[in-house]
C-alpha cells in the first residue's frame, strides 16, 4: 500500500467487514470529522522569516474530547496524520479511555533549528491551532516533541486564555501538572503485553529482539531485562549490537546515555542491522518505525511472538504472510497504547488536582492494558480471527455505540 493511512484505513474496512458495521458508519470513520492544514511563521536567529506547514486532524469525538500528539519531522504527510488520528480512536477505545482520536504535526526537521528556533515554532504551532481547552481537544508529544516543547504549548495556552489550565495539554513535566510515569508509559505497556502473550505461548524467559532504542525501546528493554527475559539483540540509527547470552541492559542504557548510540557497546558485538528483523528469537519487538515488516521479509522472520511498539510496523500482505506461518501479533494498538492511557491519567489529575504516585500509575497502567489485551484476544477467539482485527473490532464496537446512544447514525 501506498501509506499509512491506506494502512489504516484497510484495517477498519476489514474489521468493520467482519463485524457487520453499518456502512454509513463505516464511511463516517474512514475521513477524519475535521482536518486543517496551516502555516506558521518563524523569525530565524539570522533574522529571515521562515513558514512551516502544519497539520491537525481531529478523527471522531463520538466518545469525548479528541487527543493527542504533535509530530515534527521533516518529511511529514498529511496522510499521516490522518492515519495517527485514526489510530488514536481505536487506541482510545480499545483501553476503554472516554475520548477520540486526533494527531497533530509540523512539518520540519528539530536538529536543523536552534533551541529559540523550535520554541518560536511550537509556540507558533499553538497560537495558530488555538485549541478549545481540555474538553474539546488535548494535545500531547510525539516524535520530534517531548516535555520541554508540552511545556512551551501549555505555557503559550494559558498565556493565550488568561487562565491556569494544567489538563489543557499532555506529557507536561510533572512541575507544571504531568503524570508521574509519562516518559515510561508505552514501553512498560509494551513489556506487560509481551509478558502476557509469552506467557500464553510458553515464551516466558524467552530471547527477545528489539528494533528500535528510543524512548519506548530502551523501556521496554529494561522492564522485560528486569523480568528475567533475555535481550539478546537490539538496534537503533547507528547499528545494531547482539549477545547470545542477553545483553547487559542497564549498562547498554549507560552507554547511549554516554555516546548516544548502540554501537560500540563493548560488552556485545556488532550485528548487521538490515538483517535484525530475521533474527533467531523467541519474541521480536520492532519499537521504530512504520513498515518493517514487508511482504519481501517477513517469511524470514522467526520469532513465534511479535510485539508491535511502534505504530502500523507490519504491512497488511505481511500480516497475512506471518498469520499463515502461525505467528503471533500483539498489533499496536493494543501493545503500545500504554502511553495514550497515561494521558489519560494526567488528564483525570489535572481536572481533579489530585496527582498519584508513580507505583499507582504503574499498577493502573497494568491492569488497564492487560483488559485491553484480555478483550482484542476475547474478540478474536470468538470470531476466529487475528489479534489485530479483534482489537479493531473491539474498538469499533465502541465507537459504534456512543455514535448510536448521539442519534448520529
Amino acid at each position: 500500500m501506498k501509506n499509512v493511512w491506506e494502512e489504516a484505513q484497510f484495517n477498519l474496512r476489514t474489521a468493520a467487514e467482519t463485524m457487520g458495521l453499518e456502512p454509513e458508519i463505516t464511511e463516517r470513520l474512514l475521513t477524519p470529522m475535521r482536518f486543517t492544514e496551516f502555516t506558521i511563521p518563524v523569525r530565524m536567529d539570522d533574522g529571515r522569516k521562515k513558514i512551516f506547514t502544519a497539520y491537525r486532524s481531529w478523527h471522531q469525538d463520538a466518545t469525548g474530547p479528541t487527543k493527542d500528539g504533535t509530530r515534527v519531522r521533516p518529511n511529514l504527510t498529511p496522510e499521516e496524520i490522518k492515519a495517527l488520528s485514526l489510530f488514536m480512536s481505536i487506541k482510545h477505545a480499545v483501553a476503554g479511555i472516554p475520548a477520540g482520536g486526533g494527531k497533530g504535526g509540523i512539518k520540519a526537521d528539530p536538529a536543523a533549528l536552534s533551541e529559540g528556533e523550535y520554541e518560536r515554532l511550537i509556540r507558533g504551532f499553538m497560537r495558530r491551532l488555538a485549541p478549545k481547552g481540555a474538553f474539546v481537544d488535548i494535545p500531547g508529544a510525539d516524535i520530534g516533541t517531548g516535555a520541554q516543547a508540552m511545556a512551551w504549548m501549555l505555557d503559550e495556552y494559558e498565556q493565550m486564555n488568561g487562565f491556569h489550565s494544567p489538563a489543557a495539554v499532555n506529557d507536561k513535566p510533572f512541575e507544571l501538572g504531568g503524570s508521574r510515569g509519562g516518559f515510561e508509559a508505552t514501553g512498560w505497556g509494551v513489556a506487560a503485553c509481551a509478558e502476557r502473550a509469552a506467557g500464553e505461548l510458553k515464551l516466558a524467559g524467552g530471547r527477545v529482539v528489539i528494533q528500535g532504542f528510543g524512548q519506548v525501546g530502551s523501556i521496554t528493554a529494561g522492564a522485560l531485562f528486569q523480568s528475567g527475559y533475555k535481550i539478546v539483540a537490539v538496534s537503533d540509527i547507528s547499528g545494531a549490537v547482539a549477545a547470545q547470552k542477553g545483553l547487559n541492559i542497564p549498562a547498554l542504557v549507560e552507554h547511549v546515555e554516554k555516546t548516544g548510540q548502540v554501537a560500540g557497546f563493548g560488552e556485545a558485538s556488532a550485528a548487521p542491522a538490515a538483517a535484525l528483523l530475521e533474527t533467531d528469537c523467541d519474541i521480536l519487538i520492532p519499537a521504530a518505525v512504520q513498515d518493517v515488516i514487508t511482504e519481501e521479509n517477513a517469511g524470514r522472520v522467526k520469532a513465534g511472538l511479535i510485539v508491535e511498539a511502534a505504530n502500523a510496523p507490519t504491512t497488511p500482505a505481511a500480516d497475512a504472510v506471518l498469520l499463515k506461518l502461525g505467528r503471533t501479533i500483539v498489533p499496536d494498538v493494543v501493545a503500545n497504547s500504554g502511553g495514550a492511557i497515561v494521558c489519560d491519567f494526567e488528564r483525570s489529575q489535572g481536572l481533579s488536582n489530585d496527582y498519584w504516585s508513580l507505583e499507582k500509575v504503574r499498577e493502573k497502567l497494568r491492569g488497564r492494558i492487560l483488559t485491553a489485551y484480555d478483550e482484542a484476544r476475547a474478540q478474536a477467539a470468538e470470531r476466529g480471527v487475528s489479534m489485530r482485527q479483534g482489537a479493531w473490532i473491539n474498538a469499533l464496537s465502541k465507537i459504534r455505540a456512543a455514535m448510536m446512544w448521539r442519534g448520529w447514525c
